[in-house]
């Protein structure tokens, strides 16, 4: 397994991107890693219900996370993540003939229902959208945001398994942290 902050590909996602200057982890363990790309297949990893482009997923994570019979994984292919909110698939395969959607998972995925204050965006540390919000309006979402930093840097979160992103939830945390903050502000 990976470190629970280490992207399992070398893209970062669009949340895991931090401004300039800032850093997801103080330590660097949340940075994305240098990794020359790798060659060209031809597979694809387009989502077969949306068609917008998956993020490569371990098949630890999806296996930790499916609430179905795990005797459908197929070991040895690429299984991929759809952040796409008004898509109903969570993972598919390289050949996008396997799909698993919402129903198919254990927890609430937050890309899929980013808007609800129930939704798990730490699945690590339990916290919720609404409960980041809240502390972005109150102006504690600093300690929030440090108290996840120090549990990763001590090795208390595991990303890699417990998020169905399957990396770093902190990204996630910052945006629906800015996002509030924006509207308290208006």
């Amino acid at each position: 397994m990976s470190d629970c902050c280490s992207p399992i590909n070398n893209e970062p996602e669009e949340t895991d991107v931090v401004a300039s200057g800032d850093s997801s982890c103080s330590d660097g363990a949340c940075s994305v890693p240098n990794v020359e790309a790798a060659p060209a297949t031809t597979t694809t990893n387009a989502c077969p219900a949306c068609g917008q482009k998956g993020k490569a997923v371990d098949t630890q994570t999806v296996k930790a996370l499916l609430s179905v019979s795990l005797r459908t994984i197929q070991e040895g292919t690429q299984y991929y993540f759809c952040k796409t909110a008004d898509c109903d698939v969570v993972y598919f395969n390289e050949d996008g003939v396997q799909t698993y959607g919402q129903d198919d998972v254990r927890v609430t995925v937050y890309q899929k229902a980013a808007e609800a204050d129930e939704t798990p965006v730490c699945y690590c540390f339990s916290h919720t959208v609404g409960e980041v919000r809240a502390a972005a309006h109150s102006g504690t979402d600093t300690v929030l945001i440090d108290d996840i930093t120090v549990g990763t840097q001590v090795g208390q979160c595991a990303c890699d398994i417990r998020n169905p992103q399957g990396s770093c939830c902190l990204g996630n945390v910052r945006k629906v942290a800015k996002s509030a903050g924006e509207t308290t502000a208006v």
